[in-house]
């Protein structure tokens, strides 16, 4: 089994000095703290502990120049450049008079401002990913301790789709139900999450409930007037769509919100 690549999990090249390291650290270590992963459940609790000892441990080894150096030489097979002693200079060479060397090119600040964007959109993947799953796996297990009466199906460009379950004389009863989480959930999530619903909702022409979730939400005003905007645009569709903050389970319930729906929200926020 191979060894665990402590640079990519604080998200630092090799050649990261002991501030970069420190600095790095702090940032991941924060997003796993329990204040901010408390309202996911035991299992992600559990999830965001085992994390949170695999950066500590990341961070004692990077941190230390000789532990350093041993780790760079077993995992990554060259020196740490922490701890590796600087080669000696090579001798001048002579200069002719009439000449002199130009100075060494500066670092491109376009350069260093594109490395630092690519590492915040890497960050930034990482997190979405961890409360994605954290999110998802929470809705599941609220929704069964709610309504059993479901077999899940598949959506495009949706986390979870549930149908109700077939009787023996036609379809059970309920709206069908589809999840998606997105990074920020706004106007542009909102009519693009709805369109789809349609969509896949047009062939049975039933009820449908969309939990838009993300883990960071529009103000009540924008997200309204989306949810307005496509109703106008589709008209006749039976479609009620719910914007959730999934750092709190606070959610904009419209009014034809299934009742089904409300009770699931009301277990979600409780942790039950």
């Amino acid at each position: 089994m191979p060894l665990t690549n402590y640079y990519d999990l604080l998200g630092v090249p090799p050649t990261a000095s002991q501030a970069d390291v420190k600095r790095a650290f702090r940032q991941q270590i924060a997003r796993y703290h329990p204040d901010k992963v408390q309202h996911l459940g035991k299992e992600f609790q559990a999830m965001a502990a085992d994390r949170a000892a695999e950066l500590t441990e990341a961070y004692g080894v990077l941190s230390d120049g000789g532990r350093r150096a041993e780790y760079d030489q077993a995992v990554l097979g060259t020196a740490s450049a922490a701890a590796a002693a600087p080669p000696p200079p090579p001798p001048p060479e002579p200069r002719a008079p009439e000449t002199s060397a130009a100075p060494p090119p500066a670092a491109s600040t376009a350069e260093s401002e594109a490395h630092q964007g690519r590492q915040f959109s890497r960050e930034r993947a990482t997190r979405d990913e961890f409360i994605r799953k954290a999110t998802i796996g929470r809705f599941r297990q609220a929704f069964v301790g709610v309504d059993a009466n479901y077999d899940e199906s598949q959506a495009r460009g949706f986390d979870v789709a549930c149908v109700p379950k077939a009787k023996l004389f036609g379809r059970g009863k309920g709206p069908r139900l589809l999840v998606q989480f997105v990074s920020r959930v706004d106007g542009a999530a909102v009519a693009e999450a709805w369109t789809q619903a349609v969509k896949w909702g047009a062939p049975s022409k039933e009820e449908i409930c969309v939990f838009l979730m993300g883990s960071s939400i529009a103000p009540p005003g924008e997200l309204a007037d989306a949810i307005a905007a496509q109703r106008r645009k589709t008209r006749g569709a039976k479609v009620a769509l719910i914007p959730v903050d999934a750092r709190n389970w606070d959610a904009h319930v419209p009014t034809d919100a299934p009742a089904m729906a409300k009770n699931l929200l009301a277990r979600l926020r409780s942790g039950a």
